[in-house]
């Protein structure tokens, strides 16, 4: 009988979260596999929960076949031999977690991430990132609300808005921001930050969740490229959301023609051109995908430079990424820093010189039970192949699905033909 494990999350108090509902363990239970779970006081479904569909609660999973997590592991608690499926964050060379990739090398220990699990088409198959643009977006709106009370004095709608978590479901909040956008249509927003112009980087599945979110505003949708023309055309009586694309982001270094997918492949080749379009900007939302060495967007100098600019809300939350005021992460319960980008200084409360920064690394957390669910569902269908498979092969020969097998990271103690860029990273090579 082969045996699936769920370890306890362990990353913060915050990450409520769980790869496999009971809904989904008593499908597999049923289907003849044993699954063993880590007691967990915080995670959102009970341990009666789950065993009450079939599975054992155990600190032991020295058993299984294969261990799930959400967020890392930490290294005292991998299994070595056992296959582990987790967002590992090291495939962008994360400096923190490199000596967790040389210990899955060094004791021949295979591991999967979520993040490379990809259709043919490169599209994320098992994600949670429609619920981060969810909490994202109302952390950051909540930010302005009160960044703009406590350091200027300036109340707005935004003002009566919640944290993430203290909304029960995604809906619960939409009905909120709802009559929040009917405030906006009936009274307007003052003058003083007028007009507000969000930018929101990407169109991806972050993305989507943030303007999901937002919807529910008086939206008014601007092209980037009108973004100077509507100084002399606005109301106050809305709020203007520009898309940014890549092309609208970057340009050739060599003034060649822009091209997408050179970018992607490229994309060192590039440099940004938002400097055209910063002066605009009121609220920045990032939900790009981001690696080390593209172009930086909103670089510590230009934003010394910006004056309109009043929060960035970094859903992606690259430190030191393509957002250079993202310096550090924060938790649901304290989302904002205040980020002066003369000094390089931060504080931690919402009054003093600089801008206001979200920077809340596990914000799906914030919405437990809906991301749960749906991430679930998504995984569920692929289990049962993972399980079966003989890791004593060589990947190639393994009779996994080609998605899981792009994403396997490290097998028998190598790094896997799509993962071979992470050798310089290692602690080993250092």
């Amino acid at each position: 009988m082969k045996t699936l494990g769920i370890v306890r999350e362990t990353k913060n108090k915050w990450e409520r979260r769980t790869p496999l509902n009971p809904q989904a363990v008593k499908k597999l239970v049923k289907k003849g596999y044993r699954v063993m779970i880590q007691s967990s006081e915080i995670r959102i479904y009970k341990d009666v929960e789950y065993q009450e569909v079939g599975a054992e609660i155990t600190e032991n999973l020295s058993e299984c076949d294969l261990i799930l997590a959400v967020k890392e592991i930490t290294i005292p608690n991998i299994i070595s031999g056992v296959p582990h499926l987790f967002f590992s964050h090291t495939i962008k060379g994360q400096d923190y977690n490199m000596p967790l990739l040389q210990h899955f090398l060094d004791t021949k220990t295979t591991l999967f991430d979520y993040e490379k699990i990809v259709d043919e088409h490169g599209r994320r198959l098992v994600f949670f990132g429609k619920f981060a643009g969810n909490a994202g977006m109302i952390e950051t709106l909540w930010g302005l609300g009160q960044r703009l009370k406590k350091e200027f004095g300036i109340e707005t709608p935004f003002l009566d808005l919640k944290h993430a978590y203290e909304y029960k479901t995604v809906q619960n909040a939409i009905d909120h921001f709802q009559i929040i956008g009917e405030e906006i249509e009936r009274n307007g927003l003052p003058s003083e930050i007028t007009p507000l112009n969000i930018f929101m980087m990407g169109y991806g599945h972050v993305s989507q969740g943030a303007q999901e979110i937002l919807s529910t505003l008086p939206i008014v949708m601007i092209d980037p490229e009108n973004l100077s023309s509507q100084q002399n055309d606005y109301s106050n009586h809305e709020v203007y959301l520009s898309i940014f694309k890549e092309k609208h982001m970057v340009e050739r270094m060599d003034g060649g023609a822009f091209d997408l997918l050179d970018y992607f492949q490229n994309g060192t080749e590039y440099v940004s051109k938002m400097e055209k379009y910063l002066d605009h900007c009121s609220v920045y939302v990032n939900a790009i995908y981001w690696e080390a060495g593209y172009p930086v967007f909103l670089s510590t100098e230009s934003l010394a430079k910006l004056k309109k600019i009043l929060i960035i809300g970094d859903i992606t939350c690259d430190i030191n990424g393509s957002v250079q005021a993202t310096v550090k992460t924060t938790y649901p319960d304290k989302p904002i820093y205040i980020f002066d980008a003369n000094t390089q200084n931060i504080t931690g409360e919402l009054t003093g010189k600089g801008v206001a920064v979200c920077a809340v690394d596990n914000l799906p957390c914030e919405f437990a039970k809906e991301s749960s669910d749906t991430f679930s569902e998504a995984l569920s269908p692929l289990l049962a192949k993972m399980l079966n498979a003989d890791y004593a092969k060589e990947l190639a020969d393994m009779t996994l699905p080609e998605e899981i097998k792009t994403a396997c990271i490290t097998h028998q103690g190598k790094l896997q033909q799509d993962f071979r860029y992470l050798q310089e990273f290692l602690p080993s090579k250092k």
